[in-house]
């Protein structure tokens, strides 16, 4: 790896699983509860388009290897106004996504030390505190945070697989019974889960992002955005379908971590300490990989005269270091100006805003290649993802869609007064 390009394969790989597996992995199975065995439908689809749209991502990053990732892939195809339009409304899902993070950041600490959030003001003050340390630690270079990915991956994929292959053993097959607990119809239940297990897929084109700064990127992105959502989907899945066999629903409905509940009804209290700390872990590493993106998007859009100049400005280190500044600031505002909330309520509101803002860059991408692509085989390909997207962002309901539109055209203003100065 070369000083200019310091993220190698395995870096790059890390980043696509460590800002996957987050916080949905660990806090989904409550949400999944009421549905019972039939969110794996949910599932199912969720992972099949996920993987759709890693596989278009992947052939637009060899076509494309440029840093920017969605930004550019819109660019490229559409021209300047719809790049603008994707870069706006994928900035703000990083760092709506990273503020999210970091107050889940902040629960998983409370529950190995719940005097830490034991009152709202202190538990805005441990997300801000993860959220900075993070930005502290991408400051440092590209690099250094590509380090701290890399290890905090480890630290959390094999613990999750390891605890989903061990647990599926001690499944009660009852508690799958009946299929369908609701009494909504399976293509009901099918399009209310695919709302909530895409949170927890999101991030598979992480890789594509910081592009350039990845060692061979025509390569080494589509490998590691394919490979990554492969692993981080495989282990996401296997983990949670495994919750919902150890747990009743009641218990796990209402349950605050329910992947450490079921360590701990399982193998006893250490077992469900040592998830809660596998938790704590999987979160910061996904708050440092959505750090990272915080300033790599902007810094594509900028040089190019999309964004104000000021994100394109680096330090001696190579980072852009403004462009961090500034989205870890947005984020912390969005974290503090929800304080008085509960962490679960501000957790839920930035979910929100951070889904609806990205379901926008998939179907901008997915639909890039079926304009600018060639291939048969591949045009299908985008044109499944891009059903999935549209089908997913109408699942998220009309609140969320709201959101976003307001969102993106919160930045139009900006756009036009670039174009005039310029």
């Amino acid at each position: 790896m070369t000083a200019q390009r310091p993220l190698g394969f395995w870096t790059a790989t890390a980043l696509v699983v460590g800002n996957i597996i987050g916080s949905g992995a660990f806090l989904l199975p409550a949400a999944l509860a009421p549905y019972g065995a039939a969110s794996l439908v949910g599932w199912g689809i969720t992972l099949t388009g996920a993987v759709l749209l890693a596989v278009t991502f992947a052939m637009l990053a060899r076509r494309w290897p440029q840093t920017g990732g969605p930004y550019v892939f819109a660019r490229n195809a559409f021209g300047e106004l719809p790049g603008f339009m994707i870069a706006w409304s994928y900035w703000i899902s990083i760092w709506c996504a990273t503020a999210a993070i970091a107050v889940a950041f902040a629960g998983s600490l409370g529950a190995l030390f719940p005097a830490l959030t034991a009152t709202p003001l202190r538990a805005a003050g441990c997300a801000l505190g993860g959220l900075w340390l993070c930005s502290a630690i991408n400051l440092a270079g590209v690099r250094e945070a590509g380090r701290v990915q890399l290890l905090t991956t480890a630290m959390k994929l094999l613990p999750l697989l390891l605890f989903g292959g061990v647990a599926l053993w001690f499944v009660d097959s009852r508690l799958y019974v009946p299929f369908n607990p609701t009494d909504m119809s399976l293509p009901q239940v099918a399009h209310a889960t695919v709302a909530l297990t895409l949170w927890a897929l999101l991030g598979l084109e992480s890789a594509t992002v910081p592009a350039g700064a990845i060692e061979n990127p025509q390569r080494t992105v589509p490998r590691a955005t394919v490979v990554g959502t492969l692993v981080a989907g495989i282990a996401t899945v296997l983990a949670c379908t495994a919750v919902l066999g150890v747990l009743p629903a009641d218990r796990l409905a209402s349950s605050q971590a329910p992947m450490a509940d079921a360590a701990n009804a399982l193998w006893g209290p250490t077992a469900g300490t040592l998830l809660a700390l596998v938790m704590a872990v999987s979160c910061f590493g996904a708050l440092n990989g959505w750090v990272l993106l915080s300033a790599q998007l902007p810094l594509a859009a900028a040089r190019d005269g999309v964004l104000p100049p000021v994100f394109a400005r680096l330090d001696r280190g190579g980072t852009p270091v403004y462009g961090l500044m500034i989205s870890s600031v947005l984020a912390s505002a969005l974290v503090a100006s929800n304080y008085s909330r509960s962490l679960v309520q501000v957790f839920t509101f930035s979910i929100l805003l951070s889904t609806a803002a990205t379901l926008l860059p998939y179907v901008a991408g997915s639909a890039a290649w079926l304009w600018r692509g060639s291939g048969t085989a591949s045009r299908i390909v985008a044109a499944l993802a891009l059903a999935y997207s549209l089908y997913a962002l109408l699942g998220i309901g009309g609140e969320a869609l709201a959101w976003g539109a307001v969102l993106v055209l919160s930045g139009l203003p900006l756009h036009y007064l670039l174009r005039r100065r310029g």
